[in-house]
C-alpha cells in the first residue's frame, strides 16, 4: 500500500486533506488512532421519527454532523458571537474541548471531541498514545492544549492515512473545503455542541434519562438547526453519523438502504 500524503503547511498552518463523513473511513481513523473496537458508526439516512424508531442501533448518545457553508453559517452564524473565549482546563470540567488550529481538520476534531467525552472517555483505550495524549490534554490550558494535537506526529499520520481512503478522489490540502464537521455529545443527561472552530463547547440542554440524541427532544437540541437551514438554503449537502459503543446493537445489513434525509 503506498504510503499516505503528508499533510502541508500552507500560510503557516499545518493543513490536513478533509475527511469524508463516512462511517467505514471514521471507523478506520478510530482504529488508527487505537480507540476501542467497540465504537460504531451509522448513517442516519432519515430523521423521520417512523425510521428512527426502528433503528436498532439506541440509545445514541453522539453525533457527528457535516454540513455545507452555507448550511452551517445559516444555523450557527448568530450563536458563535454569544459564545465566550474557552478559560477551561483540568479534570472538573464538564466536557474535553480543544480549539481547532490545523486546517481542513474538523472531521479529526468531530471524532476526538466526540470519544474522548462519549460515556466519560471508556472507548480511549488505557495505555494507548491517543489515552495519554488524552490525559496530557486535560492537564493542559487551551492554547496548549490545541499545540499538543497541532504537534502530534500520531494524530497526523492516523488522519492523513484515513483521509487518503475515502470512496471520492483524494483531494490536496490546498483545494478549498467548503464543509464543516462538528459533534453533539451526551454525557450526564447534559447535551454539548463540540466544535473546534467555535470559541469553546456550547451548552444545548438536558435530556431524559429516557432520551438519546436519536429521540425526539435530542434532535431539537443537535442537528434540527442544521436540517432547518438546509431546508431555507436549498442546499442538501449535509450528513449526519451516529456513534454508538458497547451497548447499543448494529444496524443489520437488510435495514441499511439509504433514503433522501428529512
Amino acid at each position: 500500500m503506498p504510503a499516505p500524503p503528508q499533510a502541508e503547511v500552507i500560510d503557516g498552518i499545518k493543513t490536513f486533506i478533509p475527511l469524508e463523513n463516512n462511517p467505514d473511513i471514521l471507523k478506520l481513523l478510530c482504529e488508527n488512532l487505537d480507540f476501542s473496537g467497540d465504537l460504531d458508526f451509522h448513517d442516519i439516512i432519515s430523521t423521520l421519527p417512523e425510521f428512527l424508531q426502528e433503528c436498532d442501533f439506541r440509545p445514541c448518545h453522539a453525533l457527528i454532523v457535516l454540513a455545507d457553508q452555507s448550511i452551517y453559517q445559516a444555523a450557527r452564524s448568530a450563536v458563535e458571537p454569544t459564545i465566550t473565549e474557552y478559560t477551561g482546563w483540568g479534570p472538573n470540567e464538564p466536557v474535553i474541548w480543544i480549539k481547532q488550529t490545523i486546517g481542513h481538520a474538523c472531521g479529526l476534531m468531530a471524532l476526538l471531541h466526540a470519544v474522548f467525552n462519549l460515556e466519560g472517555g471508556r472507548y480511549v483505550r488505557p495505555g494507548t498514545t491517543i489515552d495519554a495524549l488524552r490525559q496530557q490534554a486535560i492537564l493542559l490550558r487551551p492554547r496548549e492544549r490545541a499545540q499538543l494535537l497541532y504537534d502530534s506526529s500520531f494524530i497526523e499520520e492516523a488522519h492523513m492515512d484515513a483521509a487518503s481512503r475515502g470512496s471520492s478522489n483524494v483531494p490536496s490540502p490546498r483545494e478549498e473545503n467548503r464543509h464543516h464537521f462538528l459533534a453533539f455529545v451526551q454525557t450526564n443527561g447534559k447535551v454539548w455542541e463540540l466544535n473546534g472552530g467555535m470559541k469553546g463547547p456550547l451548552f444545548r440542554g438536558v435530556l431524559g434519562e429516557d432520551e438519546d440524541l436519536l429521540s425526539e427532544r435530542g434532535l431539537e437540541v443537535t442537528a434540527q438547526d442544521f436540517l432547518i437551514a438546509a431546508e431555507q438554503t436549498g442546499c442538501n449537502e449535509m450528513s449526519i453519523v451516529a456513534i454508538t459503543g458497547a451497548d447499543a446493537v448494529a444496524l443489520s445489513e437488510g435495514d441499511s438502504n439509504s433514503q433522501p434525509m428529512n
